[in-house]
């Protein structure tokens, strides 16, 4: 993560960056021996890892035991782990696991000191956080229940009313509170992304188990849905942070794409104006810089308590708050299967909007080719 990461001032640059943790890059991925099936086994039953000392989210093993070779699904949890671990160590060099280790005591010492203000929101009280639509939609855990609560003003990008105004309010006072806090005792923060100058990471003063149920159970069974051909279905960790603009804050998030598969953004409050989000258009890393569709240029106004849903790779960034102060929940999904089967992908990606373009052109180029060939064969014939 980085401390002082800096914003983009620009609408549309030619190179999108990738808003992110400041981590090492992902090393290339080997031919290996280990690996995974493309096609998860629906009906298998993945081990509890919860009791074990992971350097990984057990929740990121239980998601790939289902992606094993079918050979390692009845073997032993220990033989299971030690497979999964050679996977995963592959996007970790030894200096990021040492990164790694180093951010989990620097939690451990604000879980340690950090007086938390409201303690009923550090664990999951779905009563009390959601609106009454989204708590029955998620309870009857069907798509018709689902798309009855969001509107598509483009498409794939979903908002839906989300959160109540008191659980705003007490998630925005409890950051101010944590920042206090942060300036009175001289504690040095780390800010949520590269990009934002201002905010906080929620999962580093207590909020993660919260948060990871708010992604298992709320965002997850939706993601399943609408964003099933990017990973919706194994999200399995997630980075949670809020951000900050207005006065004495960031002003503006330049152009980007987000280090997730799914992304939520809910604002929380309180008073403002612009701060807009713009869409424009869901590209994969080989296309992140193509020129944007006029079908794909949406922009979005910021309601409190109104969650936005999109792909992480759905470019957009926000523009300037012209007054008053907004702070927005931002929840990045992520999908370990999906990143690790990404790499043996052979074939376009179809949820690339470039890449689906350029696939309908050269459909295209070779039905005219062929209308072409055959008109000279009939003008031979006739001569």
């Amino acid at each position: 993560m980085s401390q002082n990461g800096s914003v983009e001032h620009r609408t549309q640059p030619q190179v999108p960056p990738s808003a992110k943790e400041d981590t090492a890059p992902m090393p290339s991925l080997p031919t290996l021996m280990h690996s995974l099936r493309v096609s998860p086994k629906i009906d298998h039953k993945p081990d509890s890892y919860e009791d074990l000392p992971l350097e990984f989210s057990h929740l990121l093993f239980s998601s790939l035991e289902q992606h094993l070779p079918l050979h390692m699904l009845n073997t032993s949890r220990e033989a299971k782990i030690q497979y999964l671990r050679n996977i995963v160590h592959r996007y970790l060099p030894d200096s990021e696991r040492i990164r790694v280790q180093r951010h989990k005591e620097y939690r451990q010492r604000i879980l340690m000191n950090y007086p938390p203000l409201h303690k009923e929101i550090y664990a999951m009280h779905a009563e009390n956080f959601f609106v009454s639509s989204f708590l029955q939609a998620i309870r009857d855990n069907k798509e018709d229940s689902f798309r009855s609560i969001v509107a598509e003003p483009t498409k794939g990008i979903y908002t839906f009313e989300m959160l109540q105004p008191h659980f705003c309010e007490m998630l925005a006072s409890e950051v101010e509170h944590f920042e206090r806090w942060v300036h009175e005792t001289k504690f040095r923060i780390m800010r949520p992304n590269t990009m934002n100058q201002y905010g906080a990471v929620l999962d580093d003063f207590g909020l993660e188990t919260m948060l990871g149920k708010l992604m298992n159970d709320f965002i997850r069974p939706m993601a399943r849905v609408f964003f099933a051909d990017i990973g919706g279905s194994t999200l399995d960790s997630h980075h949670g942070f809020v951000v900050e603009y207005g006065i004495n804050r960031d002003v503006e998030l330049g152009f980007h794409v987000d280090d997730s598969e799914v992304t939520l953004n809910v604002c929380l409050g309180k008073h403002f104006s612009g701060g807009e989000l713009f869409f424009r258009g869901v590209r994969c890393d080989e296309h992140v810089n193509t020129e944007t569709l006029q079908e794909e240029i949406f922009d979005y106004c910021h309601v409190p308590g109104r969650a936005v849903l999109h792909c992480g790779r759905h470019r957009h960034g926000a523009r300037a708050t012209t007054s008053g102060n907004r702070i927005n929940l931002i929840l990045w999904c992520r999908s370990s299967a999906f990143r690790e089967l990404k790499k043996y992908q052979t074939t376009f990606p179809s949820w690339c909007g470039e890449c689906k373009r350029k696939k309908k052109e050269r459909e295209r180029t070779s039905i005219a080719a062929t209308k072409q060939e055959l008109l000279k064969r009939e003008v031979r014939s006739s001569s």
